[in-house]
């Protein structure tokens, strides 16, 4: 379990290298930052590790959560200079890409595929999703 988030970064590395980008300066979406659906805790979230590695690796990162409004300093984290983007098109269309870290039910999940360019999907949380399956990729 320790391997998965760098895996998860490898795989978006591979997903936008393929799309001609690179992790650095690219705008990143994190759907979800919870540890699990429709919970507001984040102790003990995969998307915090992830976070911290793309950061490192200079991606430009903003997250959208309905159940976490803003982040706070942690022990091992400190994102408390981020708050929740609203879950709009516009906000969609200007990301590289999108990664699903917590799947929400209360997220129309083909409505992301819709307005979104990229998705790396870590919950097969798009399983349902019937148009814009080219733009998926699951890690």
């Amino acid at each position: 379990n320790t391997f998965i988030p760098h895996y998860v970064v490898e795989r978006i590395g591979r997903v936008l290298n393929d799309r001609s980008c690179s992790i650095r300066d690219s705008k990143i979406l994190i759907l979800g930052v919870a540890y699990k659906k429709d919970v507001d805790d984040v102790r003990e979230s995969p998307a915090l590790e992830i976070m911290e590695i793309l950061q490192a690796k200079g991606a430009l990162l903003s997250y959208s959560d309905p159940y976490i409004p803003r982040l706070h300093k942690m022990r091992a984290y400190d994102f408390s200079h981020m708050s929740s983007l609203p879950l709009n098109e516009d906000v969609l269309k200007s990301q590289d890409l999108v990664l699903i870290t917590t799947d929400h039910s209360s997220i129309d999940y083909q409505w992301v595929v819709d307005h979104a360019s990229t998705i790396v999907d870590t919950r097969n949380a798009t399983r349902r999703v019937t148009r814009g399956r080219e733009k998926v990729v699951k890690a």
